[in-house]
């Protein structure tokens, strides 16, 4: 329980970095959805087996990390965390597709390494870039953006709703946990059982939550709009933000960057 606890205060210090002052920051955050679901589309778009033409796309993270003061090691953390969900889905890709499709010296590279290690690196790519959205925009922001692109209102309140009980849960469950280990008076881990009342515990205490939040909101003129932290105002420098993201992603996608900068390389080596 602990363990969750923490987890959950981690997502809550990503969210707590939206609250910071940069350029990344005062951009509208319609523009920054814009360029990350063309991001993520031009990642998923390249073939299963392409690695290298992949390798300029982590300008991107790396360029938004610097100028909106993310720290390096909190992505670090939340891709570690995320990991072995990208592993299992690739991890069987040598062992079914043994077909050599390139040779590396004198090792023959199958298509199954080839596509685990890239659904490694999009991977990588993508959930850099959502994590990087809410480090720079804030979770309130970001419904309220997908709202006004058309988003149905009931499903952005539902996910803001559901973020925001997750840590009203995560304390109900440790003050339980923490009340269960100081009665008991023995320490120990509590038993399957003791698991299961527990959960109902849980339950019917959240059940009540719930509705004594329903009754505050109404109480405070919740009307079911959501409203963002920040008036949005679209301004020129969100134009050129988006203007200047699609065309670094059209490049790359279209443009070969990988392929001529190695061929460059390989001429002026020579």
């Amino acid at each position: 329980m602990v363990r969750i606890h923490a987890a959950v205060s981690d997502v809550g210090a990503l969210d707590g970095l939206a609250s910071q002052d940069s350029p990344i920051h005062r951009l509208d955050p319609r523009a920054k959805i814009a360029v990350t679901a063309m991001f993520l589309a031009a990642v998923v778009s390249f073939p299963k087996y392409e690695i290298a033409e992949m390798m300029p796309l982590f300008l991107y993270p790396a360029v938004l990390s610097a100028v909106g003061q993310v720290p390096a090691k909190t992505l670090l953390r939340y891709l570690l965390l995320a990991s072995p969900f990208a592993l299992l889905v690739g991890v069987f890709n040598p062992l079914l597709d043994r077909e050599v499709v390139v040779h590396w010296g004198s090792w023959a590279v199958t298509g199954g390494w080839l596509s685990f290690f890239s659904i490694l690196i999009r991977f990588v790519l993508t959930v850099s870039a959502a994590l990087l959205l809410l480090a720079c925009t804030g979770y309130v922001s970001v419904c309220a953006a997908l709202n006004r692109f058309g988003a149905p209102r009931l499903l952005t309140m539902q996910f803001l709703m559901l973020y925001r009980f997750i840590f009203i849960l995560s304390d109900e469950a440790s003050r339980m946990v923490r009340a269960h280990g100081l009665r008991s008076g023995s320490g120990r881990k509590p038993t399957l059982r003791v698991w299961g009342s527990l959960a109902g515990h849980l339950l019917l205490r959240a059940y009540d939550r719930g509705l004594r939040v329903h009754a505050a909101m109404l109480a405070r003129g919740f009307d079911g709009t959501l409203h963002p932290p920040r008036a949005f105002r679209w301004r020129w420098a969100d134009s050129l933000f988006v203007a200047g993201c699609a065309l670094f992603l059209a490049l790359v996608r279209f443009g070969h960057v990988a392929e001529r900068l190695g061929a460059w390389v390989l001429r002026v080596s020579g």
